[in-house]
């Protein structure tokens, strides 16, 4: 079983759209090990209804927290203390995408476990999401900088959103890490637009 944990340069930036696009493209299992907030629409749900094939299975969060914050308040305002050795990879044959919360730096806790700490555990390679802005390439190249201190695998970068070919031509040249896939913005057909993109990428991904 391969596990790929999909993490990002931030919030807001894409993360469950592209894992969606990488579990169709793979299908693969999909886990999201901590859900915080919007408990009505969980992100699992989003992945399973956006996608097209029948063989993808998703597997329970290990927390649910009520409030839509980081992770380490929105436990402790459930009264949870989140510890790393709670994440128990779960049970499959499959290929499991693992999609975080946040970005790398996001604590889990008030003891200083970040989300990068989690990786290791649960995952054996990451795919960074990365989405043009200013600033984006500084916290992407912070990212990758993180992640090759901490020994993780990185299989490649997606880049999300608008483009910037300046952006992300740097980017690569400075990681010297794969392009696995170009999504363009997309405001309709999303089930489509998905299972497109997934065809496109599969190559890269595999």
């Amino acid at each position: 079983m391969k596990r790929i944990f999909v993490s990002g340069i931030g919030t807001e930036i894409g993360k469950t759209f592209c894992s969606a696009i990488i579990v169709e493209a793979l299908k693969a299992d999909y886990w999201k090990p901590v859900q915080a907030g919007e408990l009505d629409d969980l992100d699992s749900l989003w992945v399973r209804d956006f996608i097209s094939n029948n063989e993808s299975k998703f597997h329970s969060e290990t927390y649910l927290l009520s409030s839509a914050m980081s992770p380490h308040a929105a436990a402790r305002l459930d009264n949870i203390e989140m510890k790393l050795d709670d994440f128990k990879v779960p049970d499959t044959n499959n290929t499991l995408i693992i999609e975080g919360a946040g970005g790398l730096m996001v604590p889990l806790n008030h003891k200083g476990d970040m989300i990068v700490d989690l990786i290791p555990k649960v995952a054996d390679e990451t795919i960074l999401i990365s989405q043009n802005y200013l600033g984006s390439i500084n916290h992407t190249l912070l990212s990758v900088e993180l992640m090759k201190s901490r020994g993780i695998p990185i299989k490649g970068i997606i880049f999300n959103g608008e483009r910037n070919q300046e952006t992300e031509d740097i980017i690569l040249s400075v990681t010297g890490l794969k392009c696995l896939g170009k999504v363009p913005m997309v405001d309709s057909k999303l089930k489509e637009f998905i299972k497109e993109q997934a065809d496109q990428m599969r190559e890269n991904l595999l």
